[in-house]
């Protein structure tokens, strides 16, 4: 029987076919651009990354195959300099876990697709540091999370439209948006580091009145002591209580 598979995202990447799929094999370079840094991840890396390898009949295009019917598919553009990336899913149908509203594996996918796509454009050969916030609540319509932060006109923004923002305390925030779907939303952020906010979405649940917001900030070239200020004072943006930031978190570098 054949498996039914979703198309969810396809991007060029500003990368040869070699080396897009380096960072597809290697764990080093797979840190670059997946997931966020948090205790546990090379292992992770390690596991996810662990799957099937097919090289397609016409030689020119290679796979990845996971059990789950996961498949991401590296094709030739027709610039040797770019290379086309395809994630593919299985239906939805008889999926248990899915509620009709969010795919946590197609958001996660989609944000990491992205990134891959940022890092090889914009920082190719840099090492990757991440300022992350996972699960925080959304707010009440009336005080929503992303309006605090000074986001709240990117969902009325067009793909590659500039976002120029006051936050509460002052501070300013600018960049142009990178991608939008219903549930998350890319913005490169210019100044100290030319950097990508990732922001997901989670629409609200019985459980959780307001929804949920998973933030990802990728930064690029930035020694401890910058990025441990520029951490901090995100912190303070988006609510989260003091951590500290003076040294790379476990298993930052690989």
């Amino acid at each position: 029987m054949t498996l039914e598979r979703r198309r969810i995202q396809t991007l060029d990447l500003a990368a040869d076919s070699d080396t897009a799929w380096a960072h597809l094999r290697r764990p080093e370079l797979i840190r670059r651009w997946y997931g966020y840094d948090r205790d546990g991840l090379a292992a992770e890396i390690t596991r996810v990354f662990d799957t099937t390898v097919r090289t397609l009949a016409d030689g020119l295009r290679r796979e990845l195959e996971w059990p789950d019917g996961t498949a991401v598919l590296l094709s030739p553009t027709g610039d040797s300099h770019r290379t086309t990336i395809t994630v593919q899913r299985p239906s939805h149908e008889g999926l248990s876990h899915y509620d009709g509203v969010r795919d946590p594996a197609d958001e996660r996918w989609v944000a990491d697709v992205h990134q891959l796509e940022f890092a090889l454009a914009v920082h190719p050969d840099t090492e990757r540091r991440t300022w992350s916030a996972i699960g925080l609540d959304a707010g009440p319509r009336t005080d929503r999370l992303l309006d605090r932060v000074g986001l709240h006109g990117v969902h009325g923004l067009p793909v590659h439209g500039h976002l120029g923002a006051v936050r509460p305390d002052g501070t300013h925030v600018g960049g142009s948006l990178v991608y939008r779907t219903d549930l998350q939303f890319g913005l490169r952020l210019h100044g100290t580091s030319d950097a990508l906010l990732v922001v997901q979405e989670h629409p609200s649940v019985a459980h959780q009145e307001n929804g949920q917001i998973d933030a990802v900030l990728s930064t690029y070239g930035l020694d401890d002591d910058e990025f441990a200020t520029l951490a901090a004072r995100w912190d303070t943006w988006w609510g989260v209580p003091a951590r500290s930031w003076t040294t790379a978190l476990p298993d930052a570098r690989a």
